[in-house]
């Protein structure tokens, strides 16, 4: 009886702190250029995907990859799907920190981003990284809203980028 007296005791002249709420954490928005790791990782990523068939309706679809981040931070492939050629991407997912979009042919008169490509860029300020198909290495560029237009560069095979051009 004593002893649960003074464990009452004890309790009351040091109360201990009522628990704390865990603090809420927010994915941080895309950033408009890509982080360095995000771009190697589409680098060597993407590039994987080059030259695998593509499943589905879609005969000649691109390939699309949504990267995010993985519950330990790590850039990760969070979707992969076929979608049409010649069509322009719908907004991705709140937790899409940058897309890939594979070209089986290039669809240009000088290999690059294609139309659609800028405009999805433009339309959702996320970077977008376009890889083709067509060539051996399969040449990459980075599409990016920087400086309120869309800028795009070459990626080279393991992430080493060239300069922006409009």
């Amino acid at each position: 009886m004593i002893a649960a007296l003074l464990i009452v005791a004890a309790l009351a002249a040091d109360p201990v702190a009522a628990p704390t709420a865990p603090a809420v954490t927010t994915p941080a928005s895309a950033a408009a250029i890509a982080d360095t790791d995000l771009r190697e990782f589409a680098a060597i990523a993407g590039r994987k995907v080059v030259g695998r068939p593509v499943g589905g309706p879609y005969p000649n679809a691109d390939k699309v990859l949504l990267i995010a981040r993985d519950d330990k931070g790590y850039p990760a492939i969070a979707a992969s799907i076929g979608f049409p050629v010649r069509q322009s991407l719908p907004p991705p997912p709140a937790t899409t920190l940058a897309v890939i979009r594979i070209h089986q042919r290039y669809e240009t008169t000088i290999p690059g981003p294609t139309p659609d490509d800028i405009a999805f860029v433009a339309a959702n300020k996320l970077p977008l990284f376009v890889i083709g198909e067509w060539a051996r290495p399969a040449p990459m560029w980075e599409v990016a809203w920087i400086d309120d237009a869309v800028r795009f560069r070459t990626i080279g095979e393991v992430g080493e980028i060239g300069p922006w051009q409009d």
